[in-house]
């Protein structure tokens, strides 16, 4: 049913944007503060994350959170509410050193306002509010154009639509835009309003590709000695083909001569299209061989093409896994020649499917290194635990 302008739960939602918004400005200003007062030498590189004395590094996969749908009905606002409470269960429980959102954060082509990163915002506002670093990639969802619904042009017409004015300087002049945000802008107001995030803008010959950069994790007792490597790629969609290109492929092969060389140092792949392998090793709805998982009820949605990523990773001794999100009907992890090939858990109220929702977990430990996964859910149960690497 159409939503009121004044409805006291649409005014509620976008009342606690704004605090989020107002939060992450000042939470920046204190941090540059301190980095000042400090002294540049007591600052951490913005791709080196250090482990902890003594403790495993433990990561939450937040996966198809979907915010921003209907934002015009009460179930809209309502779901991301829901999807604030999952990642809220999931950091209480996990407490964990880091956090990954791997795509479709929000539902671009159901939000009318130009500056759609206010829905960002909110997304990761559960994690900015514990003082968690993160890093995200995109999803087919993020900056796909907005579809206009048919039921405004049938004779109900279009409802009273709300639009949140500008809260941050970039956001520009307009409310109600119905022009989307793209993949550039969505980074730039991550980044730029962040302390805590670890997202980069990649190469700029990568575009339209964006989400593409490597991330070092680093030993508690030297920064300089790296513990694992995580590799992140903009799987594509929405203003583009659902592809990683040739020259992504291209991109990580200089990456890793640059930082790895020598393969000793153990790598992890993040992205949020699965790849046409994932369809090769997939489980039937009954026969789920040496996968492990709890959700096997759908195929496999790949990407448009295989431009060559997967036959590199195949060959790489180092690839210990790769970790999609995309499909919320899957959470399994297969074994797939050398590697692992896993999805996260659906962890969002919005976008289809009503499986209970959760997120994916993984464990490093350094020495001697190993790569442990399980998936938390909402109810705090913990299920499809599997070493992925020892």
């Amino acid at each position: 049913m159409p939503n009121s302008s004044n409805s006291p739960l649409r005014l509620l939602q976008w009342t606690v944007i704004c605090l989020f918004v107002v939060s992450g400005v000042q939470l920046k200003i204190r941090r540059n503060a301190q980095t000042f007062a400090q002294g540049s030498e007591t600052t951490t590189p913005e791709n080196n994350i250090p482990m902890r004395q003594g403790s495993p590094f433990k990561i939450a996969l937040f996966a198809d959170l979907h915010f921003g749908e209907d934002a015009w009905m009460n179930w809209g606002p309502i779901q991301d509410m829901n999807s604030v409470k999952v990642m809220s269960t999931v950091l209480d429980k996990e407490d964990p050193d880091f956090v990954i959102y791997l795509g479709d954060v929000i539902t671009a082509n159901n939000i009318m306002i130009k500056n759609a990163s206010l829905y960002w915002d909110q997304a990761v506002s559960p994690t900015r509010a514990k003082g968690i670093p993160w890093a995200s990639v995109f999803g087919n969802h993020d900056d796909a154009p907005f579809e206009w619904p048919m039921e405004w042009f049938s004779a109900t017409g279009i409802p009273q639509l709300h639009c949140p004015a500008p809260t941050t300087s970039d956001a520009g002049g307009e409310d109600c835009s119905f022009r989307g945000t793209t993949r550039l802008e969505l980074m730039k107001s991550e980044t730029e309003h962040n302390t805590l995030s670890h997202s980069v803008n990649g190469p700029q010959n990568l575009w339209p590709s964006v989400s593409n950069y490597v991330l070092k994790l680093s030993s508690s007792s030297d920064s300089e000695a790296a513990v694992a490597y995580m590799y992140f790629f903009d799987s594509g969609g929405g203003s583009y083909p659902e592809v990683i290109s040739s020259a992504q492929v291209k991109w990580f092969q200089q990456k890793y001569s640059e930082v790895n060389p020598d393969a000793r140092v153990p790598e992890i792949i993040f992205w949020h299209i699965p790849s046409k392998a994932y369809k090769k090793v997939a489980p039937s709805f009954v026969a789920h061989n040496h996968c492990i998982g709890s959700i096997f009820m759908e195929d496999v949605a790949t990407q448009e093409a295989e431009m060559g990523i997967m036959k590199v990773l195949e060959e790489r001794p180092s690839i210990k896994a790769v970790f999609v999100g995309h499909n919320h009907g899957l959470d399994w992890c297969c074994p797939y020649k050398k590697l692992w090939l896993c999805f996260a858990r659906h962890t969002g109220y919005g976008g289809y499917g009503n499986w209970s929702r959760g997120a994916r977990v993984l464990e490093i430990n350094q020495q001697p290194f190993s790569l442990k996964s399980w998936i938390r859910m909402e109810d705090g149960k913990v299920h499809s635990e599997v070493l992925l690497s020892s």
